[in-house]
């Protein structure tokens, strides 16, 4: 059994099967349908090919600007690489789809907001991979003990005072002494963020304005602005996004976006005594 026959019997109604006409004419293209919904064609502008493999049953597809991989430890390598190149990926988090980029590259945040079309005094949030690695970028010792432990990883945003310490570039958010910062129950990025020795900025995989990204269809028209797309497939906790919170002030706690998560987050900063400020 050859190749081709091998691969039709695997994905039925996505790779044709040996006798059709596009194979005995020798043309290489195919005809692409949606993995979770066969019915539905992917209208994408740009030439595309698929390439699968069978021993892991991963496929990718690749455009004429980027490459759209699974979200998987098999492709980390290569997206930490991207960053170490000052390069835009796409990644899933555990609320929305990002774009990231090494935060202490100028280039590359730059090229963030032109991707967005955001405002440069709009502030990026940053990702780090461990809870341990938020002291690097901010300060925490006025915070309860085991309180950052309660909230992460998980789908909050924490605005906390950079500090004198903090290795972040004065480039990033210039003019802003508070970071957002990021550590998603979502191992793949954090797993890239560990991986680049630096630290992660992170906004949402949008224009400006627009609907956030819950699948990486939805921001497909960016797709070209990316060195890679990471699918992670459609991320079950809608398009709140994290609960953004400010810890900046001793025993003081403000929800500055609800979120998905502000229930939640409020229950475990009350339980650490913290008080809403009003």
């Amino acid at each position: 059994m050859n190749f081709s026959t091998r691969l039709a019997e695997k994905l039925p109604g996505i790779f044709p099967a040996p006798s059709s006409p596009l194979l005995r004419k020798g043309v290489p293209e195919i005809r692409f349908y949606s993995i979770a919904n066969h019915s539905k064609r992917l209208r994408w502008g740009l030439q595309k090919k698929m390439f699968c493999s069978l021993q892991r049953a991963e496929i990718c597809v690749v455009s004429n600007s980027c490459i759209v991989h699974p979200a998987t430890e098999a492709y980390a390598q290569e997206a930490i690489e991207a960053i170490k190149s000052e390069k835009v990926i796409a990644v899933p988090t555990d609320t929305l789809y990002g774009f990231a980029c090494d935060a202490c590259s100028l280039e590359a945040v730059n090229r963030i907001y032109e991707i967005k079309g955001r405002k440069l005094t709009s502030p990026l949030a940053i990702c780090v991979g461990d809870v341990l690695d938020i002291k690097r970028v901010a300060t925490t010792n006025h915070l309860p003990h085991g309180l950052l432990d309660s909230l992460l990883p998980g789908p909050v945003t924490l605005v906390l005072r950079r500090g004198e310490s903090s290795i972040l570039e004065k480039s990033l958010n210039p003019g802003i002494d508070t970071i957002g910062v990021r550590v998603p129950d979502c191992e793949f990025i954090r797993e890239v963020s560990r991986g680049s020795g630096s630290v992660l900025a992170l906004t949402s995989a949008n224009l400006s304005g627009d609907r956030s990204s819950v699948c990486v269809n939805d921001f497909e028209n960016l797709w070209q602005h990316c060195a890679y797309v990471y699918d992670g497939g459609l991320l079950p906790s809608g398009r709140a996004g994290s609960t953004i919170v400010d810890v900046t002030k001793v025993g003081k706690y403000k929800i500055i976006r609800p979120g998905s998560a502000k229930e939640a987050t409020v229950a475990i900063l009350e339980k650490y005594s913290l008080e809403e400020d009003g």
